[in-house]
């Protein structure tokens, strides 16, 4: 069985590492294009790092996540009160 066990680690920690390189990407992808849904894909990407977190008991990225959490979020609330407040002035 010890077999299996690693073998399953293996795969799950290769999983982990691409959706969470995938989903961060695509985030700063449609941020790049100034795309306020970069940070929100961001800010969601966050609870992936807080399950990879507890699942792999590597609790430091739970500060990271907090960290980076806090930080989309502002982006996410800047970003969709810029575009509204353009489109007040505009409109």
């Amino acid at each position: 069985m010890p077999v299996l066990s690693d073998h399953l680690a293996a795969v799950t920690a290769w999983w982990w590492s691409w959706l969470l390189t995938v989903v961060g990407v695509t985030g700063l992808w449609f941020a790049g294009r100034k795309d306020w849904r970069g940070w929100l894909i961001g800010l969601a990407a966050q609870a992936l790092w807080i399950t990879y977190a507890l699942v792999s008991q590597q609790y430091g990225f739970l500060a990271s996540a907090a960290a980076y959490g806090w930080v989309y979020g502002l982006n996410v609330w800047r970003w969709t009160r810029r575009d509204k407040t353009n489109t007040e002035t505009v409109g």
